[in-house]
C-alpha cells in the first residue's frame, strides 16, 4: 500500500512537471509570435517593405518612405539597474548627407544605452541656448557642426518625453524613442520583463519619419546653398 501511494505521488509529480513544461513551451511560442508581429501594422507605411528577424526575436523593417529609404529596429534594454526594462525603437533614414561630422543629441544619457554609440564620440560640447537643458551633445568633430539655426526649428521634437536621441551623420539620420516599459507590478513582483506583446502603432512611427524627412530636406538645402556660396 505504501509503495502504491509513492508510485501515485511520483506519477502526479511527473504529470505536474509535464504540464509546466507544456505551458512554458506554449508561452515561449506565443512570445516569439508576438515579437515577430511587432511591426506588422507599420508595414503599410512603406513601399516594398522588407522584414527580417533579429537575434532578440524582434523584427527589423525597412522599405521606401516617400523618397527616402527607412529602417526600423527594436532594442530591448533589460539591464538590471534600470527602474524598469525598456523597449527602444530606432527610426533611421540611411544614406549620405552633406555633413562633415556626427552630431548626437541625447536626453539624460546614462552611459549604458545599448542602442547608441553616443559615448564613443570623443567630444562633448556645451549645450547651446534654446536646446533641451537635460540633454548632452557629442560629436567626432566640433569644427564642422551644423549651424544652430538649422537645428533650432526641429528641437520641438523633444517636447515628446519619449524621444531619447537624435543622430545626424554623413551616413544618415536617426531618432530613437521609448516605445514601451515593462509592467511595473509584474516586474517588481515576478521580474517579468516581457515587452512587445502588442504590435506598434504606425501613429507612433509616422510623425518620427516626417520629422526625419524635414531635417533631411533642411540639411540638403543647406548643403546646396553652402556649395553655391563656395563656388
Amino acid at each position: 500500500m505504501q509503495n502504491y501511494g509513492l508510485t501515485l505521488l511520483l506519477i502526479m509529480a511527473g504529470a505536474g512537471v509535464a504540464m509546466l513544461a507544456h505551458q512554458s513551451i506554449r508561452a515561449a511560442h506565443a512570445r516569439r509570435l508576438s515579437r515577430l508581429a511587432y511591426f506588422d501594422h507599420c508595414r503599410a507605411l512603406f513601399s516594398a517593405p522588407r522584414l527580417s528577424r533579429c537575434a532578440t526575436g524582434f523584427p527589423r523593417l525597412s522599405g521606401k518612405y516617400e523618397d527616402s529609404m527607412a529602417d526600423l529596429q527594436v532594442v530591448p534594454d533589460t539591464l538590471t539597474f534600470r527602474k524598469l526594462p525598456a523597449l527602444w525603437v530606432l527610426v533611421t533614414l540611411p544614406g549620405p548627407l552633406p555633413v562633415l561630422s556626427t552630431f548626437n543629441l541625447m536626453i539624460r544619457p546614462t552611459g549604458v544605452e545599448p542602442f547608441s554609440g553616443f559615448h564613443r564620440l570623443p567630444d562633448q560640447i556645451a549645450i547651446p541656448d534654446g536646446f533641451p537643458q537635460d540633454c548632452a551633445i557629442r560629436t567626432d568633430d566640433p569644427r564642422h557642426l551644423l549651424p544652430e539655426e538649422l537645428l533650432a526649428p526641429h528641437l520641438s521634437l523633444f517636447d515628446n518625453p519619449r524621444i531619447k536621441e537624435l543622430v545626424i551623420s554623413p551616413k544618415g539620420l536617426r531618432i530613437v524613442f521609448l516605445a514601451e516599459e515593462a509592467d511595473r507590478t509584474r516586474y517588481l513582483l515576478f521580474r517579468d520583463a516581457e515587452m512587445g506583446r502588442t504590435p506598434l502603432s504606425p501613429d507612433q512611427i509616422a510623425p518620427v519619419l516626417e520629422r526625419l524627412q524635414a531635417i533631411k530636406a533642411d540639411i540638403e538645402h543647406y548643403g546646396l546653398d553652402d556649395s553655391r556660396r563656395a563656388a
